[in-house]
């Protein structure tokens, strides 16, 4: 199932228009069987109108400073197990052009787990996810609920028994490294 997308800008006189109208398709991977994550629109820069509409650079899936990426992602229930048969060489390699930085971002020992130099809203859309932080903090999010997510070392974990889809907005964050 693919996603509409539609995205405004202006034409040469100022005026609004829809600039793009298209479905996007989801991201899936052996990896995560049974997600899916849906790259709706990004930036690297901080936008500046009027603005003709067209996509601009976002190569990495996480944002930069002052940049920003729109998102829907789907998490399946229970443990993520990739299939026995899976080459997982070629799996990695092929998230990696579809989701650069990503993998990059999540914990090899502890699964999950990742930290990104953004703020991220979130809205869970559809069924039920714990957040878990890495004091070992769990709290259970539902439909409705948002979570405003500051920078911190964190993993989302389905324990139940639908699929969950999240809304999420992250923007570009400075980190202190002292």
């Amino acid at each position: 199932m693919g996603i509409r997308r539609v995205v405004t800008g202006h034409d040469s006189a100022g005026r609004s228009r829809v600039a793009d109208d298209q479905v996007v398709e989801p991201i899936t991977s052996g990896l995560l069987p049974g997600c899916a994550a849906y790259r709706l629109w990004g930036r690297d820069e901080r936008p500046t109108f009027p603005d003709g509409g067209s996509p601009r650079g976002a190569e990495a899936y996480y944002p930069p400073r002052d940049g920003s990426r729109f998102m829907i992602n789907t998490i399946a229930p229970g443990d993520l197990v990739p299939p026995p048969d899976l080459d997982e060489a070629a799996a990695r390699a092929e998230l990696e052009r579809l989701m650069p930085g990503a993998l990059a971002a999540m914990e090899r020992d502890a699964p999950g787990m990742h930290t990104t130099d953004s703020i991220d809203y979130v809205l869970v859309v559809s069924g039920e996810v714990t957040l878990e932080l890495d004091d070992g903090a769990r709290t259970v999010l539902r439909a409705g609920d948002v979570v405003v997510q500051n920078g911190t070392r964190h993993a989302w974990r389905n324990h139940g028994t639908e699929p969950c889809s999240i809304v999420g907005v992250a923007i570009g964050a400075d980190r202190s490294r002292g």
